[in-house]
This record gives C-alpha cells, structure tokens and sequence, in this order.
C-alpha cells in the first residue's frame, strides 16, 4: 500500500527543484500567461505542457482516447491520490526527446517498459519512495492535524494536473485519471504549440466565465543553457569573420544579460522554497507567548482588526466609486 501523498503548489520555482532533485538534468519549469505564438516562441525548445485546471468528471468521449495504449508512449494511471502534480511532470518528461532523465526516472521507465501496464506503472510511481520523498518535501507545515472531511469533500473543489507532450507526428493529452492517452491532433514540421493552444483554450471554454483558476506552465529547456549556446555561436562567427561583429557583439550582451536574470530568478526560486517548507509556527507561538507575558498582546490585536476595518472600509469605498462611475456611462 502505498504511503500518503501531500497536495504541492503550482509554482515554476517548486517544480524545476522538484525535477532537479529527483536527477533530472538541463530543464526548467516557467509559467505561461498567455498562449499567444510571441510567448510561446519565446520559450523554445519546449519539452511539453503542464496544465492545472478544476477537475470535473470527464469521459473524453468528445476526444480520441487510445485505451489500449499508443505505441512509443508512456503512460501511467495515477492510482495514488494528490500525486497529479508530479505525475504529469513525469509523464511529460519520460517522453520528451533529447532530456537527460536520471538513475531514478531511467530505472522506472526500463521498469515500466517491461510492465506494459498504464495501472502497474502507475503503482511503480506511487509506491516509489524517492519520487514521493521529494514531492512530499514541499508540503506546507501545518499547526494542526485536521482528520478529512468525506461528506464534505464531495463539494470541495479539485485540482487536477494533466500534460501535454508530442510524442512522433502526433500530440497527446496525458491525463492519469484517464483509461489510456488522448490524441489531441497530428504535428507538422515539429510545430506541436500550435496544435495544443486550440486544445487548451476548448478546454478552458467549457467553464462558466467566473472560473479563472487555471494555470499552465512549460517543461523548457534550461533558459541558461540556450543562452549560452547562443553566445558560443556568436563567438564563432566573430573568430570566422563572419556577418557583423558590433551586432554580435550586441547580442552577446543581451545573452550575457539573460543569464544573470536567470541566475538571480533561481536564486529567489531557492529562497522562496526554503521559506515554504520551514515552519514558523514555533515562532509565531513563541512570538504571542512573549507579547501576552509582556502585556501587549491586546494592543496588537486591537492594532490589526483596526487595519483590517481600515483596509475593508477603503475597499467598499472603491466598489462604491466604481458601481457610481459605471451608472453614469
């Protein structure tokens, strides 16, 4: 049986150490906020698609599901509950070309070839104790332990990952909630963005105009590394005598310029990840413990719910201003 998985954050920074720590080498997670063909291009090579949306029941029946498999495809069934985030990572990455996997994800994939079972697979995932110690180091320290709900969690909103990857000359949908992998439409000329926006955006529809909880990211290939390829290339064309050297030269500095944002971006992602999985309530308890032995714990409070009236009382004002500017058109 396999141990408890923890729900994780949707956030680039989280799944690119998730990805590094499980041995994975040369990718990188970015966010993606519009599907526009400027912003997409902008993050080639990309290796799939991570989509996160509100999970409602789905039988794929208005798409081409291949329940008995594709070939050349890796799928697995997620048989172990909140592991979606990484299982969609996984299964993005296992069939992405070109991706230096690892010892960990190598042994599972030699494994699962053998198996040639999408629910045995997805039992090899769940019960793997690396994958699962990784994914469970971001879970966010709780104060209490606070036993489930199961009447309650029927009308609980759920989150569901799901990948998108080109596998050959077609695009597939990997969703381990579902019997087999979805074709979603033949790629040309490796142009598979262009094939997955339309798919995205369908999927999207389907939900009221109130629902905005979506998020997207992309498995890319390390931004320093096409960078630096980049200034490699530069450079030999400068030495070969090659087209202008002032514009390669310009360039170069603006690769050089990439790099440090990306140097810095990881360095808040690193930040940003230590502070999710420390756990501050012994802070925060010593903190009160000490205001209230000093007499200033009612202060404070008094202090706060007069900020958060203040803070409530500027924001009625604001609705109020704009229903008023709103009639008036």
């Amino acid at each position: 049986m396999s141990q408890a998985w923890c729900t994780i954050e949707s956030d680039p920074g989280v799944f690119t150490e998730l990805i590094q720590r499980i041995g994975v080498k040369g990718v990188q997670v970015e966010e993606i906020y519009d599907l526009s063909e400027e912003t997409l291009d902008s993050l080639k090579p990309v290796h799939g698609l991570i989509f996160l949306f509100k999970w409602v029941k789905d039988d794929a029946s208005d798409r081409k599901l291949i329940r008995e498999g594709a070939p050349g495809v890796f799928f697995a069934k997620q048989v172990v509950q909140n592991a979606c985030a990484t299982q969609a990572i996984i299964s993005v990455l296992m069939n992405a070309h070109g991706v230096e996997l690892g010892p960990e994800l190598t042994r599972i994939k030699e494994f699962a070839i053998a198996l040639n079972s999408p629910d045995m697979i997805g039992q090899v995932i769940g019960q793997d104790k690396v994958l699962r110690t990784v994914h469970n180091s971001f879970s966010r320290p709780e104060p209490f332990m606070v036993e489930p709900d199961e009447k309650g969690a029927e009308d609980d909103d759920a989150f569901h990952f799901i990948g998108y990857v080109p596998i050959g000359s077609k695009l597939y949908e990997l969703d381990g909630l579902q019997p087999g992998p979805i074709e979603i439409g033949d790629v040309k000329d490796g142009e598979w963005l262009k094939v997955a926006k339309p798919a995205i955006e369908k999927r999207i529809q389907k939900y009221s105009q109130k629902e905005i909880r979506f998020n997207l990211l992309a498995i890319v290939k390390n931004r320093q590394d096409v960078y630096d390829l980049e200034i490699k290339k530069l450079k030999a064309s400068i030495q070969e005598g090659k087209g202008d050297k002032a514009k390669a030269e310009a360039e170069i500095a603006d690769y050089e310029g990439k790099i440090a944002q990306e140097k810095d971006k990881f360095k808040k992602w690193t930040e940003e990840n230590v502070r999710r999985k420390h756990n501050f309530v012994p802070f925060i308890f010593n903190l009160l413990k000490e205001l209230a032995k000093n007499g200033k714990l009612d202060e404070v409070v008094q202090a706060a719910q007069k900020q958060a009236q203040d803070r409530m009382a500027a924001s009625s004002n604001r609705n109020k201003t704009s229903s008023s500017s709103s009639t008036k058109k």
